[in-house]
């Protein structure tokens, strides 16, 4: 059994790098950045104005000026123009590109139209609300770094830049897979002795989340079966996650049929609570990860956050996140095991504060939609005190 440090060291020692591919703009939401984006023109290509009202040239104020005879109205999108008298002014739209020969924009609010002449209200200050030309990016700079997921936001940089095709990463082919006898689908009456397929749902979810639809799977408690299965899938995914059949017990053959298939196992059990029976190694002739987790719904979901996230950010080129808490109360761990303990977090005066939930052990499934995330406590002689700050593994997003 090892500690784990050592657990999740070998596990990042074995991410993959699937490889790039090209996919259209609208399908890049969420997928992850895998070229540098560059400004194909500055930003914004012109002069531009931030608000509704008249543009004018300073040094007339500063002649003493305050009423300017409207030479014309500028709309966003209308080629620019230059103003023919400096004592004069322009109406001008939001968006639309300051004439050349201004450089001040007051908004409607401080100025006064009567018979196409604008008074000031108030002394504007030079040069404002005017977006500069090449004042966010100039032309040939990045303007988005690879190796990011792409979001709403980085859409729209994407498209401001033309960019109605982007290379991206490719995620990993996943098989959520569950195991034993006693698991019905969802839709099925379980009889007395039976429980209904959970975990391999949560999996799917937390999956589905980052953008990735796996394959599900269900193996009985036949040997057989789970090795002419597993062979298949083998060939057929990258990523195996797998719920359950690695523990002790008479029909857990999954160790020994991964063994006979080729797997090689990196390790099996941890010193940590929960999730202690976890299973990891690779498929060599295929190159395919398999993460195999205890059975028990609060093993199978801290593991994924604990050890399969991080895999795959890394996997993907991602920055893998530390996060932090506060705890509310003292809590010890004097034992020899890693502990996760399910809290709920909340924030007060800007920082973030855990407060342990009640649970009832590795197999209490209801407790985890009351929880927003795994505090990670080592062993330590002494209490950990209200007001430490401890390592949060989040498993929803809580602002």
């Amino acid at each position: 059994m090892i500690t784990t440090k050592e657990a999740y060291t070998n596990v990042l020692k074995h991410t993959v790098d699937y490889g790039t591919e090209k996919v259209l703009l609208h399908q890049a939401m969420g997928r992850v950045l895998a070229e540098d984006i560059v400004a194909d023109r500055d930003f914004p290509p012109f002069n531009r104005a931030t608000k509704d009202g008249i543009a004018l040239h300073y040094a007339a104020l500063e002649k003493g000026h305050t009423s300017f005879v409207i030479e014309a109205v500028i709309a966003a999108g209308s080629p620019t123009i230059e103003l023919i008298e400096t004592t004069n002014c322009v109406e001008i739209m939001t968006g639309a590109v300051v004439p050349k020969s201004t450089n001040v924009v007051v908004m409607y609010e401080h100025i006064t139209i009567d018979n196409g002449v604008a008074k000031l209200n108030k002394k504007p200050l030079k040069g404002q609300n005017i977006h500069l030309k090449g004042s966010d990016k100039a032309k040939g700079a990045i303007v988005l770094s690879k190796n990011k997921k792409i979001t709403a936001a980085e859409i729209g940089v994407l498209s401001a830049v033309g960019k109605s095709e982007v290379w991206v990463k490719i995620r990993p082919k996943i098989a959520a897979i569950s195991t034993g006898n006693e698991l019905v689908d969802v839709h099925e009456l379980p009889l007395p002795y039976q429980i209904r397929k959970s975990n391999v749902n949560s999996l799917y979810a937390a999956l589905f989340e980052e953008g990735i639809v796996p394959e599900l799977l269900h193996l009985k408690d036949s040997k057989d079966a789970i090795k002419k299965a597993l062979n298949t899938a083998l060939q057929e995914n990258d990523v195996l996650l797998i719920s359950g059949g690695v523990s002790k017990g008479k029909f857990d053959y999954l160790p020994e049929v991964m063994e006979e298939l080729g797997v090689t196992k990196i390790f099996h059990r941890v010193m940590q609570r929960p999730g202690k029976p976890f299973w990891f190694g690779v498929h060599r002739p295929t190159n395919t990860v398999l993460f195999s987790f205890p059975g028990n719904p609060a093993s199978t979901f801290a593991n994924y956050h604990i050890y399969f996230k991080d895999w795959l950010a890394k996997s993907l080129g991602l920055p893998i996140l530390v996060n932090t808490v506060i705890l509310d109360e003292p809590i010890e761990n004097k034992s020899d095991l890693t502990l996760f303990l399910r809290v709920k977090v909340g924030a007060i005066q800007g920082k973030l504060i855990a407060n342990r939930i009640q649970e009832n052990g590795s197999g209490d499934l209801t407790s985890l939609a009351n929880c927003d995330g795994f505090i990670r406590l080592e062993p330590k002689l002494n209490e950990y005190c209200k007001g430490e700050s401890v390592p949060f593994l989040s498993t929803r997003r809580i602002i």
